[in-house]
């Protein structure tokens, strides 16, 4: 299993910046965020920059590993903007081709129980999924669908669902239990169970609640707002995730893949110290439990 920095751990750093941090750290790779506008992130389109980067993490020792964009309206029923968002995830398959990546997060659609019709949409993401995944195997890109709230992938059950049934070689499964956990999906011990020999990728953090209330709603699928937040971003190790116990079932399954630090100060830097000092801890911690392992 490798260490890998995400930058969305990073939001005051350019993505050098963070390549340089995540070096110094001691990480094995890197994941950066795939959407124009933010500083810690590279644009679709960047594809000259795209390459400078690709040589810049060999260099340091911290390879991009993945990209991960944010577009989710592959379920929409708007032929317009669904094809828009189709357009834009091509554009970042185009950019991992020149980064030389080996995975793409991808969000299984967006879908907020109650909206529309679930059958139509789902129709709708099995075609997104299939016609993406095409374009995967033409740059040698493994598209990971993460376990994600307000998505058709909002349980493990339902990942794996939506993996089988688009039966896609490009195409397997993005595991985060932070985000089942919080949301109201598996335990890992059933997550893991079910999701066994499809798992690709691991995204790692930890989190406590807030209060008695458990109950999950959010509106949107890229994070949850702060008025609708039922838990609070800690460091690894401090929270309620029982990553040691996970990691160790991984390894069981054979599963020897990236373990991302999804450091959330993008969208909550109240919750966490900046990367230098929060991040660092974190990639201790992990390191400790990897190296327990073996």
């Amino acid at each position: 299993m490798i260490i890998v920095g995400h930058t969305l751990g990073t939001p005051e750093l350019s993505v050098e910046e963070a390549l340089r941090l995540f070096a110094r750290l001691g990480c094995q790779g890197a994941e950066v965020i795939c959407q124009a506008g933010y500083r810690s992130g590279i644009a679709p389109t960047a594809t000259d920059r795209g390459a400078a980067l690709r040589d810049l993490g060999r260099a340091l020792g911290v390879p991009v590993v993945a990209l991960t964009p944010y577009e989710s309206a592959f379920t929409s029923l708007d032929d317009t903007e669904r094809r828009q968002a189709l357009e834009g995830f091509h554009r970042c398959l185009d950019l991992a081709g020149r980064m030389e990546v080996s995975f793409i997060r991808l969000y299984g659609g967006r879908y907020v129980v109650g909206e529309g019709d679930y059958a139509a949409k789902r129709r709708r993401l099995l075609e997104a999924l299939r016609e993406l995944g095409d374009h995967a195997g033409e740059v040698r890109v493994t598209l990971a669908v993460e376990n994600h709230f307000n998505t058709m992938a909002d349980t493990a059950a339902h990942t794996v669902e939506l993996v089988r049934e688009a039966d896609h070689p490009c195409l397997r499964i993005l595991y985060d239990q932070a985000n089942l956990d919080f949301s109201g999906g598996e335990g890992y011990e059933e997550a893991l169970r079910l999701q066994a020999g499809l798992i690709a990728y691991v995204h790692v953090k930890d989190f406590v609640f807030r209060g008695s209330e458990r109950t999950f709603r959010a509106r949107a699928v890229e994070r949850v707002a702060e008025d609708e937040r039922t838990v609070r971003s800690v460091l690894l190790g401090r929270g309620v995730v029982p990553w040691p116990q996970i990691l160790s079932r991984l390894r069981a399954q054979g599963y020897d893949g990236p373990l991302s630090l999804e450091y959330e100060r993008r969208w909550h830097p109240q919750d966490l110290p900046p990367p230098e000092e929060g991040l660092a801890a974190s990639v201790e911690v992990l390191r400790g439990w990897v190296e327990a392992l073996s």
